[in-house]
């Protein structure tokens, strides 16, 4: 399907970029959901896959408002009022979403579920393989439907997920993830600067391309006129959207567009090592060798084990390496898991190899 989208220049003067953690939440989401995990993310998939299964977010509200493909209910991605919003603060704007708008995105959930008939269950991962994301498909799954309840409630349960999700899959990577975003952006904010807006839409993506006024968008899900989407645009870079392009469209607010960020394959690599006795001169040598292990977000347990440090050392290190701005604690079940920050990623790819 192919959508023409008629801009004013008052449209183009309206065009910005945002960074929204809600963006990320919904395409994480729909990538652990879907049939495979594409091959950059399987591992950030193999790490966090068991967290969700163990919380039963693999079955929850979300994963019956994000479905693997399709539509996404609207009101989780609502229009970001900044260029770098809060999770806090998209969450405030889910919880203050209208009953009637609650109501149409679920009415339109259950009609695609209906119209794709027993074939299209839910998809329950199997145990056995997180990393490459092999499905089983069950017999069944929670239906869609409107809600008789407050929907205020409902918004309550649904962000309480969101929150949970958070913290399991997103927060310990954020740093990495928000890193690849930022680069994005200030990236396409040079192209427009040296070669205008028109070249930033044609190398955006693929099915995006920009010519006659006219924002054309190649194989969308549904269509997209000037009718239904309000006044200018927002271009959202995402780690998780590839190979696919997203759009919201809501009346009287501007069309939302999330894209594959440049560089998205590279956020799981693994980073070049610092010298060892180099980082020990600066932080001693036990709190360089955590900021070494914490590669991928661990646990004080996991680096004792790896580390060879005493439980309650690590915990020592770890306090004065968090106090510092090198690393971040995200509370995961019953344990926290610890990531090193930009700050640490940055002293760390700077010293000599």
């Amino acid at each position: 399907m192919r959508t023409e989208l008629a801009f004013s220049t008052g449209d183009l003067a309206h065009t910005r970029f945002a960074v929204s953690p809600m963006w990320e939440v919904v395409t994480s989401f729909r990538v652990l959901a879907g049939p495979s995990v594409p091959e950059p993310h399987r591992p950030w998939a193999e790490q966090v896959l068991p967290r969700l299964r163990a919380a039963g977010l693999d079955r929850g509200r979300l994963a019956r408002l994000v479905p693997a493909t399709g539509y996404l209910a609207d009101f989780l991605t609502p229009t970001p009022a900044t260029p770098f919003p809060t999770l806090e603060a998209e969450l405030a704007a889910i919880r203050a979403t209208s009953a009637e708008q609650a109501r149409r995105d679920l009415a339109v959930l259950a009609a695609e579920r209906t119209r794709r008939g027993p074939g299209h269950p839910a998809v329950k991962r199997d145990p056995g393989d997180p990393a490459a994301g092999r499905p089983r498909r069950g017999s069944g799954g929670p239906a869609v439907v409107p809600s008789r309840r407050d929907p205020a409630e409902d918004l309550d349960r649904v962000t309480a997920e969101i929150e949970t999700y958070w913290e399991l899959a997103l927060a310990p990577y954020w740093a990495r993830v928000r890193a690849t975003l930022e680069a994005d952006v200030f990236h396409r904010a040079r192209q427009v600067a040296e070669y205008g807006a028109a070249h930033l839409l044609n190398d955006l993506h693929a099915s995006v391309s920009w010519g006659d006024d006219t924002l054309r968008l190649v194989r969308r899900h549904c269509t997209v006129t000037r009718e239904h989407a309000g006044p200018g645009l927002v271009l959202l870079p995402s780690v998780f959207s590839w190979p696919h392009v997203l759009t919201r469209v809501a009346a009287s607010e501007p069309l939302q567009v999330a894209y594959p960020a440049r560089g998205f394959g590279t956020v799981w690599e693994r980073r070049v090592g610092a010298d060892a006795d180099a980082m020990a001169a600066v932080l001693g040598r036990s709190r360089a060798l955590l900021l070494a292990e914490l590669e991928s977000p661990a646990s004080t347990t996991q680096l004792a084990r790896r580390s060879g440090l005493s439980a309650a050392g690590v915990s020592q290190h770890l306090t004065v390496l968090r106090d510092a701005g090198l690393v971040t604690a995200h509370r995961a079940g019953r344990s926290v898991l610890y990531a090193r920050t930009a700050v640490a990623d940055s002293l760390l790819a700077a010293a000599p190899a």
